[in-house]
């Protein structure tokens, strides 16, 4: 079973019952598998089932319901598959539009689960009009509320996602929603949300990893601000969401199959050429540093130990062919298992090893540097400062000149990055990265800053905006 930073499972104790924690860190979301010790239900599971299923035989227990608490935007869910795999009921908002047989579940509705358990649907809209939180029971008090995106750690899902002209209703929806949850639940019920760990998602970040009814109550804005005050700062903060968005929902809606993670074809370098010139992608999963230093010309920069799901997600045109190049093959494997959450199901071919097997022509590199090289570069020559973070970022403080294309419109912004020698820079590295493979296949001479935003005024650079 996955057991990688990105796949962690762990438990967290209610009485009587498990609560199996199923962390996807690479998108920012959990799913929960719940059991009594002989039967189980699940919510909002993520599309890599087996994940679940190891588990359910890990800890000796029946599968009997799916719980989807919305439409789901940031990823395929897994639980149409899981629930044909299983035998399980799935059961989703009876309002929902979807393409496939369900049971339909309304607010209020109660559905018993092997005689100890007791779930009820609670009508929580403001992520979507549909959303549904599911509050369970052990006896006769509930224990825990699965939130899905409504209440979240310190901050709640956010109402956008649907479009402009639904955000007004939905935010103040997501306030109503949360209020609704607190006043209908004691203060001891545990909060396990689906997203919020990360995920676009979540209107805000909080570190919290775990949380009560009663902790929210103190500290969440959406319960110790007033309406007005609420919707004022939400609105203010949301930015940018990925692109690929946009393809969840209606996958969603369609009944997802179960994934295939087999390997796709073999590629040499003679055809990784040919795909590279036929604008295909071909994505090299290394880290950023072994990409500088040789690459295959024309390749692209996303590594697995960074957000690789989210901007690869973001950044690609839906659609387009795509090849992985990986060190080993269990390397390709995670890349694919990542993939297939947000459906790209199957990569067009795959290759191993390193530069010299995936080039017939000689490797090529680009120099890094630091926020302090930099700054003394500037005393020497003009250089451009191109700065790939999002705009409310660029905005909040910034390297005086330096221009802001944000990582997700840089392939289609291209020809405004000015000429010169390109130093590009994020908040950490890993966008710059990206942007520097994007910068390289294009010909562009360029140098990836890869440094801690923070370091720039330590170096001496002069920053601008209000929180330089």
């Amino acid at each position: 079973m996955p057991d990688t930073a990105a796949d962690q499972q762990h438990a967290a104790p209610l009485p009587g019952v498990t609560v199996r924690v199923i962390d996807t860190a690479s998108l920012g979301d959990r799913s929960y598998l719940v059991h009594d010790g002989t039967v189980a239900f699940v919510v909002d599971p993520q599309r890599d089932i087996d994940r679940v299923l190891d588990l359910l035989e890990t800890d000796g227990v029946r599968l009997t319901h799916v719980f989807e608490t919305h439409i789901h935007n940031d990823y395929v869910t897994g639980g149409f598959a899981l629930a044909a795999a299983t035998g399980a009921t799935y059961l989703v908002n009876a309002d929902d539009q979807v393409s496939f047989d369900r049971t339909p579940i309304h607010d209020g509705d109660t559905i018993d689960i092997g005689g100890r358990m007791r779930v009820r649907a609670i009508h929580t809209p403001g992520h979507t009009f549909t959303h549904l939180s599911y509050a369970l029971s052990h006896g006769d008090e509930p224990i825990a509320v699965f939130t899905g995106g409504s209440l979240l750690y310190g901050a709640t899902g956010r109402p956008d996602l649907l479009g402009p002209e639904h955000t007004d209703a939905l935010v103040r929806h997501q306030h109503a929603s949360a209020h609704k949850l607190v006043d209908v639940l004691p203060d001891t019920t545990g909060v396990y949300p689906t997203h919020g760990f990360g995920s676009f998602c979540s209107a805000t970040q909080s570190e919290a990893t775990e949380s009560t009814i009663g902790q929210e109550k103190r500290a969440n804005p959406v319960l110790t601000q007033n309406e007005q005050d609420y919707v004022r700062d939400l609105l203010a903060g949301l930015g940018a969401w990925p692109a690929y968005y946009v393809h969840m929902a209606p996958a969603n809606a369609a009944g997802p199959g179960a994934p295939d993670l087999c390997l796709p074809a073999r590629a040499d370098a003679a055809e990784l050429r040919r795909r590279i010139e036929a604008g295909e992608w071909v994505v090299d999963l290394r880290t950023r540093t072994a990409f500088a230093a040789g690459h295959a010309p024309g390749t692209l920069n996303f590594g697995l130990d960074g957000s690789f799901t989210t901007y690869l997600g973001w950044l690609i045109e839906w659609g387009t062919p795509l090849t992985l190049l990986g060190e080993t093959a269990a390397d390709v494997t995670q890349a694919q298992r990542e993939l297939v959450r947000i459906g790209i199901d199957r990569p067009a071919a795959h290759a191993t090893g390193g530069p010299q097997d995936w080039t017939p022509d000689v490797a090529v590199s680009f120099p890094t540097a630091t926020f302090a090289d930099l700054e003394q570069v500037r005393h020497h020559r003009d250089v451009v400062v191109l700065d790939v973070r999002r705009a409310e970022e660029h905005h909040a403080s910034r390297i005086h000149d330096a221009v802001n294309i944000p990582i997700h419109e840089l392939v289609r912004r291209l020809a405004e990055v000015p000429p010169g020698e390109v130093w590009v820079h994020c908040a950490a590295g890993y966008r710059a990265s990206i942007a520097a493979s994007i910068l390289d296949a294009a010909g562009r001479k360029l140098v990836a800053v890869d440094d801690q935003f923070e370091n720039a005024a330590k170096a001496g650079l002069h920053l601008v905006g209000p929180d330089a």
